[in-house]
């Protein structure tokens, strides 16, 4: 683990107050010092030299014209081990994770077997320990095989290290369990996941229900299947007080739902990701696998309703739902492939649109990619503070490149995003005290 001076870079963290060119000395993994020069709106430190007396050699990273920013953590990630290593594993999605800027992920339950017991949590943080490249959290299954009939041992899957819980890729459809687990939240203080979806109003659906899906001869997922949902879990949150996430936000009706019950006082929280906020389903007119996801594409009105969501204050995530499968899978008749986008490579540079676009500001990017997922999540992670993990982004906000998906770290190349020129990249991510240079 190297000492490291980043030197001359626009250090950025709205939690700190730090907008300003400076420098971080990072030292056994953790942040040293901050400081600004002078004219930064917070010197959170006495400037610096470069080679510091009485210090260990350091490794230089000069960052001059770079954003230094707080590492990213993402609360939705499939990193699909134990149990389908064909299609991604801890090692290749962490890879792929600080590739994009992620120093922190959640592991979502939906392996082989299941993240319904102890012992799989255990697994998972143990494998992360000795492979992975950023921190792994494991989140825990609500119900026992995420079958939505009987909750799962959240009390010992908790104190084995599972920081959240869902059943996410399946819906809990029964509202007496989605309701113990609300209440058991309360308990442990951990959010609840909800993959909003109604199962009885997608059944035979693979995409947005609409003229679209009509003329594609596909069978059609309603808005208010997500939205009846939205609706019933609101209504919990309030009877309970429990912390409910909301995941994957895909529809205009679910972010008015979600405005209304903030507006209310419902502890509720949400996430979208950058496929809702970027494209419509007019991505996958052309049977295209690569943009088929659950909950569906959705119209332009979404779309333009989850930026103003964002922008707002009602969503609070954006999250990737990194979710890879085999290329063979992907090529499968529309009908039959499954659902879903390796979104951990290209989540921040598609996000980064937003921002050039004027829709977030730059600050908004960082709280809602870094420091609101650590709130929700109660992780002293997602901002640049003295003693803190040293999980850092260096990020040229210029650099303009072409997704290329053979060039994913991660094993899944099932993105529609191949081939689009975008503007801003990571060029070297700091996880765990540990450099990563690209």
């Amino acid at each position: 683990m190297l000492n490291i001076l980043i030197k001359n870079g626009h250090i950025v963290d709205p939690s700190e107050g730090l907008d300003g060119t400076g420098h971080i000395i990072i030292e056994n993994g953790k942040i040293k010092e901050i400081a600004l020069d002078s004219g930064g709106k917070k010197e959170k430190s006495r400037p610096i030299k470069t080679t510091p007396s009485g210090r260990k050699a350091l490794r230089v990273f000069e960052a001059h014209g770079l954003f230094v920013i707080p590492g990213l953590i993402d609360m939705h990630t499939h990193l699909r081990e134990p149990g389908y290593e064909y299609k991604e594993t801890i090692k290749t999605g962490t890879m792929a994770a600080v590739s994009g800027g992620f120093t922190n992920i959640c592991a979502m339950p939906n392996t082989n077997p299941v993240n319904d017991n102890s012992s799989v949590t255990d697994f998972i943080i143990r494998k992360a320990i000795q492979e992975g490249a950023c921190t792994v959290y494991p989140v825990g299954s609500i119900t026992k095989n995420q079958n939505g009939e009987e909750l799962a041992e959240m009390g010992i899957m908790f104190s084995e290290g599972c920081i959240a819980f869902s059943d996410d890729g399946k819906p809990v459809m029964n509202s007496l369990i989605m309701r113990r687990a609300l209440e058991y939240s309360k308990t442990y203080d951990v959010p609840i996941i909800s993959h909003c979806e109604d199962s009885n109003l997608t059944e035979g659906g693979v995409m947005n229900e609409g003229l679209l899906s009509f003329t594609m001869g596909m069978g059609g997922i309603p808005s208010e299947a997500e939205e009846t949902m939205v609706a019933r879990d609101i209504a919990l949150a309030g009877l309970t007080k429990g912390k409910l996430h909301i995941a994957h936000v895909s529809t205009a009706g679910s972010v008015r739902l979600i405005r209304q019950a903030k507006e209310s006082g419902i502890p509720v929280t949400a996430e979208t990701c950058p496929h809702y906020f970027t494209i419509t389903e007019e991505a996958v007119q052309t049977y295209n696998t690569n943009a088929k996801v659950n909950p569906p594409l959705r119209a332009r009105k979404d779309l333009e309703a989850l930026q103003e969501g964002l922008k707002d204050g009602t969503i609070d995530v954006i999250a990737t739902d990194h979710a890879p499968h085999h290329r063979d899978e992907k090529r499968m008749e529309f009908d039959r492939a499954p659902s879903g986008i390796s979104g951990l490579d290209t989540a921040l540079s598609l996000s980064l649109k937003l921002v050039q676009e004027g829709t977030i500001t730059f600050s908004q990017l960082i709280e809602k990619m870094a420091q609101n997922p650590a709130r929700i999540l109660g992780l002293k992670k997602g901002k640049l503070k003295v003693g803190h993990t040293a999980d850092v982004v260096i990020l040229d906000v210029h650099k303009e490149y072409t997704i290329r998906s053979e060039q994913f770290l991660s094993k899944g190349r099932n993105t529609p995003f191949d081939g689009w020129n975008v503007k801003g990249k990571p060029v070297a991510t700091i996880s765990k005290g540990k450099l990563y240079e690209w």
